[in-house]
């Protein structure tokens, strides 16, 4: 087998590695049927677990940073906690961090693929991965909040997460703004807000998952759990013979073998390519430093 990368001195891929690299696309594939299941809207009312839209005609479950965003605007004309939101959240990042981002993310799925269009990528910072959660903070949570204690519901707020949204501008402007298009009505979604999704997906060409990198609060939340998930990746020394090929299967840029299970993993388990480097089901240990 020819070596992926120049300096990988003769290691073979894993074969879990290999597996798990060619299952992913089909399991993404297969997670689109849940989040688009034309099902009705009988289960808005409950939160899924990824970034997807819930305006969109196709959509099943609720948006999580939707349902976050509608809350914390209520407050403090309504007391009300999201429970079955935070129980979710706090269940999925308990259980396995970021692997919904790598493996059942839509919105994360499609930036796959645009990435595949164009080989080469820019490279990011590390501390751009920082930005998610000002998102987090400012747009989903603080900026709701002071404007519904100023009287202004969500939906009448001109600033907002699902304003600025490109998961929305795709799965829900474009389709109704193609409806109206036919319709005689003309384009309906702004002009706006479709030059924030045109941007997007020029920068998804250039950028390996730029929402997911930059932007997603979700994302940034569910990587919060990375360190302590009960599934986490597990980095063996003794097994590596510094063939750069866990840095190289990375497409978010993690040196996986300087740290393991950092924020900026979606967990997509490229990196289990090589040996020394293993999906684990357990409580985490503290990495050997030798």
């Amino acid at each position: 087998m020819e070596c992926p990368v120049p300096d990988c001195r003769g290691r073979e891929p894993s074969a879990l590695g290999r597996k798990l690299s060619r299952i992913r696309p089909w399991v993404q594939t297969g997670f689109l049927g849940v989040w688009l299941a034309p099902v009705g809207r009988w289960l808005h009312g409950i939160p899924g677990c990824v970034f997807h839209c819930y305006s969109c005609p196709l959509s099943s479950f609720a948006c999580p940073v939707g349902v976050a965003a509608n809350y914390a605007a209520l407050w403090p004309a309504v007391w009300e906690v999201p429970y079955l939101l935070i129980g979710l959240l706090l269940l999925v990042g308990a259980l396995g961090g970021s692997i919904v981002c790598g493996w059942a993310c839509p919105f994360g799925f499609l930036q796959d693929l645009l990435g595949k269009i164009t080989r080469q990528k820019v490279m990011l910072p590390d501390w751009m991965g920082s930005m998610r959660y000002i998102v987090l903070a400012g747009l989903v949570i603080l900026l709701p909040m002071v404007l519904g204690f100023k009287g202004i519901p969500f939906d009448d707020q001109v600033v907002s997460i699902c304003r600025l949204c490109p998961a929305g501008a795709l799965e829900a402007g474009v389709p109704y703004s193609i409806q109206g298009f036919l319709a005689g009505k003309g384009w309906t979604m702004s002009w706006f807000k479709t030059g924030i999704l045109l941007a997007f997906l020029a920068a998804a060409l250039l950028i390996h998952r730029p929402w997911c990198r930059i932007f997603c609060p979700l994302g940034g939340l569910l990587a919060f759990f990375n360190r302590f998930s009960l599934f986490h990746l597990r980095y063996n020394p003794r097994q590596c013979v510094e063939c750069n090929l866990c840095r190289s299967r990375c497409s978010m840029g993690v040196k996986v073998d300087q740290k393991v299970n950092v924020s900026g993993c979606i967990r997509c388990l490229e990196c289990t390519t090589c040996g020394a480097v293993e999906p684990c089901f357990a409580l985490p240990q503290k990495q050997s430093a030798d």
